[in-house]
């Protein structure tokens, strides 16, 4: 099994175009941003994690006989001397806001396309679907050493910047990344998170989990409580199972996958060999438990926190997962 590197930037296995995500817009129609937690469903399009969230005041009209008396005006009241009732009205659209890993390691695939750009295609497709719901569309995008935000707008323009910011992501990391002082940690990027999504916002968490710890999970907690919040969990199939009884060469590619796959320090250069021998059982053992221990950690986690979660091969077609 050999991932072969496609020369040329219009190869769409290991990059995404804005041309690619733009044409997400009419399959997006079909997609409905609606989820349900693991630990139970929920009814209505739009969840809330307070009472009364996602309604605006519209009016204070007479109290009724039955109207709940916690929405009893009681500055109008007091004026009037008749008792009010507060009167809301469902807001029209929500901020959703979309959180994209585009660290080294998404970089890879060995079949399908690269982690990187099915993320990409399933922001793509949740940012179009946001707007023909009338939502309003923001993001974060994060990098080894870089995370920028894009706050929640308004109408086509802004799925256009987003899926602009992701295209071109990529290329603008690369000075950004090599003038940067040190690494970003996955924790970092949920803190930032945290402050940049407003309350009431539905999140989606588009990523391969890699460095999940305590601390992270910390601000999953949060961050749910004022938030509706789906995890989607992007992974490749080899790092789910290595292959049978055998020796394999890999190409890993910009040093992000030899210490994984070989066991040793992180390689140098823009490309090194791999050879794995899955004939070492304890070896192969060890590298699927350790898939399996972060993937139970985050199906744990969405449950323990009632967060919707959703698992994405690089194989698998982004539109059918999130119909």
């Amino acid at each position: 099994m050999i991932f072969a590197k496609q020369a040329g930037p219009a190869n769409e296995l290991i990059s995404v175009s804005l041309k690619t995500l733009v044409d997400l817009a009419r399959p997006a129609a079909g997609i409905k941003l609606k989820h349900s937690a693991i630990r139970s469903g929920q009814s209505g399009g739009y969840v809330s994690r307070f009472k009364g969230r996602g309604m605006e005041f519209e009016e204070a009209r007479v109290y009724q006989p039955g109207d709940d008396i916690r929405s009893i005006d009681w500055r109008v009241t007091a004026r009037t001397g008749e008792p009010h009732t507060k009167m809301f009205r469902e807001e029209r659209e929500r901020p959703v806001f979309i959180s994209v890993d585009d660290r080294p390691a998404m970089h890879f695939a060995t079949r399908g396309v690269f982690k990187s750009v099915l993320a990409a295609k399933l922001a793509g497709l949740l940012a179009w679907a946001a707007q023909h719901h009338g939502d309003r569309i923001g993001g974060q995008i994060f990098t080894g050493n870089v995370c920028r935000e894009l706050k929640p707008q308004n109408g086509k323009h802004a799925v256009l910047r987003f899926l602009n910011a992701i295209s071109s992501n990529r290329l603008d990391q690369v000075q950004a990344e090599t003038n940067a002082a040190s690494a970003i940690t996955l924790e970092q990027v949920l803190a930032r998170l945290i402050q940049h999504a407003r309350p009431g916002s539905l999140v989606y968490i588009i990523s391969d989990f890699r460095g999940i710890n305590d601390q992270a999970e910390t601000h999953l907690a949060k961050l749910s409580r004022h938030c509706e919040v789906v995890l989607i969990f992007v992974y490749d199939p080899l790092e789910s199972h290595l292959p049978e009884k055998g020796r394999y060469r890999f190409i890993a590619m910009d040093g992000v996958y030899a210490a994984s796959l070989s066991g040793t320090g992180a390689a140098t250069g823009d490309e090194r060999d791999v050879v794995v021998d899955t004939r070492d059982r304890q070896r192969l053992l060890n590298y699927q438990q350790h898939f399996t221990r972060r993937l139970h950690q985050l199906e744990q986690t969405a449950k323990k926190l009632g967060l919707a979660f959703i698992q994405c091969s690089t194989t698998d077609d982004p539109i059918q997962r999130l119909r």
